[in-house]
């Protein structure tokens, strides 16, 4: 299952208001009905998802085009596909 590329959920970050100290597990394949988080939709695949620990509570960009470079978090690579 080389070269599988991740669906995209969306060609924007989802905005998601985190707590402190809590951990999050980020859809990286993009087909979870509980985006931008894991809901096990990647079993069979070669995706997995990705830990995001909030260090402060506040807002978050997570990426949602799941092709970003910084992990869970946005880095506008949604703007180039």
């Amino acid at each position: 299952m080389p070269d599988q590329q991740p669906v995209i959920a969306q060609k924007s970050p989802f905005v998601v208001e985190v707590e402190a100290g809590k951990t999050y597990w980020w859809c990286s394949c993009g087909q979870s009905d509980l985006q931008p988080f894991c809901d096990g939709s990647h079993e069979g695949s070669s995706f997995t998802p990705v830990e995001y620990k909030a260090n402060e509570s506040g807002s978050v960009y997570f990426c949602g085009c799941k092709h970003s470079a910084n992990g869970a978090l946005c880095d506008g690579s949604h703007e180039k596909l």
